[in-house]
């Protein structure tokens, strides 16, 4: 250590509890000392590197959180994800990143990222996993609450018809309610299928 009033103490001295606590912290986290409900002391996490791919290798995703996540939350999407990702919060993550998971906001603030982060697939997610304490709900969230079956984000009518037909062909097999053909009413009574 550089600063020459830090003390330290072995970790082999230390309850075994104690330092399978400090080995899950992440940077940001700490383990408080208290005495008589009194903190006496903090233990902060080193900051230490994490494993990132070499720009060369193809076989990892890298995948950057842009919304506050616990240690846990990343470490459970990383795992689901599986040996092909990897998953990094925002602040250690390198410019090469390959996806970009950002909750609902701004233009402005999709844009800066896209700046930052130019090669990057930007994906705009509200999550919502009580499990883990991560709440980032958005417009399409609510409605979707609220009671609307789907979200399309389309960019044009064929798009759109395409995807309301997948949409509706999945919805229908899921309630397994495949005997009434989709028919949508046009303006006027007129009927669509």
């Amino acid at each position: 250590m550089s600063d020459q009033s830090a003390r330290w103490v072995d970790a082999t001295q230390l309850p075994e509890e104690l330092v399978a606590l400090i080995d899950t912290l992440r940077p940001g986290e700490d383990v408080l000392i208290t005495r008589n409900g009194e903190t006496i002391a903090t233990i902060s996490a080193a900051v230490r590197e994490e494993p990132v791919p070499s720009p060369d290798s193809g076989d990892i995703t890298v995948v950057a959180t842009a919304m506050k996540l616990s240690a846990s939350a990343r470490d459970s999407l990383s795992e689901r994800l599986g040996p092909g990702y990897l998953v990094l919060d925002l602040r250690s993550a390198p410019p090469t990143v390959d996806v970009l998971l950002v909750p609902p906001g701004s233009p402005q603030l999709i844009g800066n990222f896209r700046a930052l982060y130019p090669k990057a697939r930007i994906v705009i997610t509200e999550i919502e996993d009580a499990e883990l304490g991560v709440k980032y709900d958005g417009p399409v969230r609510r409605l979707l609450d609220a009671g609307a079956e789907a979200y399309l984000p389309s960019s044009t009518i064929p798009r759109l018809a395409e995807q309301l037909d997948r949409t509706m062909t999945r919805l229908n097999q899921l309630t397994g309610d495949t005997s009434v053909p989709l028919t949508i009413e046009a303006p006027g009574g007129r009927a669509l299928e």
